[in-house]
């Protein structure tokens, strides 16, 4: 049976840290962002870790 490809799309979304959290970027984000308050901003610029039924897939997609 042949290996699973990496989905390089994914690689370019998602970290992968030593101890296994996959890290993404914030959403909301790219524009609109004059009605958004200094602090969301500054909020939204951190990585989220991705959590719930997602992780497995993710994992998956990024050949892990």
């Amino acid at each position: 049976m042949p290996k699973q490809k990496t989905h390089k799309s994914a690689v370019k979304r998602f970290k992968m840290t030593k101890g296994g959290k996959i890290l993404h970027r914030s959403q909301y984000l790219r524009h609109l962002r004059s009605k958004k308050s200094k602090r969301r901003i500054r909020q939204l610029k951190l990585m989220k870790t991705v959590e719930g039924r997602y992780k497995k897939k993710i994992k998956k997609m990024l050949g892990r």
